[in-house]
């Protein structure tokens, strides 16, 4: 990184005019005399380049190196509601274990709560080196000032080099006040993650819309944090032993106040999620009306599938937005999903290409939904479902025979 420097000794009102005007992103701001950077600069460069000759500097900003022996593990933040593991936790621990095996570092799990010492247990069956809990009836519920103090008291204690936070709603709120604290960079959403035998972590997500792919490290900072959604990455198997052990943690009461007061819980009531299920039909652009929906409806019922689609669908009011597949909206890992006529742009296909199958109909045989397939079809959906559906009942029926 670097920042601009102004030589004000050398502004007159001729090249101040000049330097106000050649910027495009009108950061150059003239004050009585002097110039000052706003907050709309984009380091573009164009006053040093173009701008007269002296007055503005860029200058690199020394880099102090840390030392990365000093860090050592990584860490998974335990996700639950009132012990109930959230599963995207199983599924960070695995992805931890195969981080940390390539540096031969161990895999720690945070559990905060109330009453949480016996759930802490099941974690130990997936290959956790150490659960450390911090079991006080202040942290019952979540109020995110008493859960930073702990996740940052347990970070001063053990130094992990890397931290894996689900994105759920809790994760999200808390990863990025513990970035805060410890002045490091937080990477939301990844789709892979890798590490260095430095012990840098590589994570890569969507960006820009998801028109490209960013490959993101944090070099001079510790620990490295990232978020994942639910079903990006896969959970070991649960053993029946159990190896790793649980450590209780202490901490100054006084670190635990909150200036939020929890009147009243309301449960919510339990939603059938797509990201849960095992077969899904998955429709775009290529269904041109609503009415059409149905004979999607008919196959989705033969399958026993759920129904989702693209965002355009969304905003049509054709599928619920709960249903919506992509970086907007959900992440699903099913065993097989049937992909009707959607192109395949990378905002969807980041949220359904870790699926087990993968079957595409598409009547574009240059569309990117295929690059993503197992299988696909070039064909018209009206014409392939139909038949499809068709066929499904032929089955059915021989089966009611047998």
């Amino acid at each position: 990184m670097g920042k601009l420097v102004v030589n004000q000794d050398k502004l007159t009102k001729e090249n101040i005019k000049e330097l106000v005007n050649i910027c495009p992103f009108n950061a150059i701001e003239d004050h009585n005399g002097k110039i000052e950077i706003n907050a709309g600069c984009k380091l573009c460069k164009m006053c040093v380049r173009k701008g007269p000759k002296g007055i503005m500097e860029f200058v690199e900003e020394e880099v102090k190196a840390i030392d990365k022996s000093l860090w050592n593990g990584i860490l998974v933040y335990v996700d639950h509601v009132e012990g109930n593991i959230h599963p995207v936790t199983f599924e960070l621990i695995g992805k931890a274990k195969e981080l940390a095996s390539k540096i031969h570092h161990p895999v720690y799990a945070l559990f905060i709560g109330h009453n949480i010492k016996e759930k802490a247990e099941e974690l130990l069956h997936y290959g956790v080196d150490e659960v450390f809990v911090y079991d006080y009836e202040e942290l019952k519920d979540f109020t995110i000032e008493p859960y930073t103090a702990v996740f940052e008291d347990l970070i001063n204690k053990i130094k992990p080099t890397a931290i894996l936070v689900g994105a759920t709603t809790v994760g999200r709120s808390l990863a990025p006040r513990i970035a805060a604290r410890f002045k490091t960079g937080l990477t939301a959403d990844c789709t892979i993650l890798d590490m260095k035998g430095n012990t840098d972590l590589v994570q890569i997500r969507p960006a820009f819309g998801g028109n490209i792919m960013a490959q993101i490290i944090n070099p001079n900072s510790r620990p490295q944090m990232a978020t994942v959604r639910y079903k990006v990455m896969s959970a070991p198997e649960r053993k029946q032993g159990k190896g790793g052990k649980i450590s209780i943690c202490n901490i100054d009461k006084e670190k635990l106040t909150s200036n939020i007061k929890v009147l009243k819980i309301t449960q919510k009531q339990p939603e059938n999620s797509i990201s849960d299920a095992e077969v899904i039909i998955a429709v775009g652009r290529g269904i041109k009306a609503k009415k059409d929906m149905d004979m999607v409806y008919e196959l989705a019922e033969l399958l026993n599938a759920r129904v989702a689609g693209t965002r355009p669908l969304v905003e049509a009011g054709w599928i619920d937005a709960k249903s919506q597949i992509g970086l907007s909206g959900r992440t699903v890992k099913p065993k097989l999903i049937i992909v009707l006529g959607v192109s395949g742009a990378v905002q969807f296909t980041a949220g359904m290409n870790n699926s087990e199958y993968i079957f595409a109909v598409n009547k574009d045989e240059k569309a990117p939904i295929f690059n993503s397939s197992h299988y696909g079809i070039v064909g018209d959906i009206y014409e392939i479902v139909p038949k499809l559906i068709e066929k499904l009942k032929e089955n059915k029926k021989m089966e009611s025979v047998i």
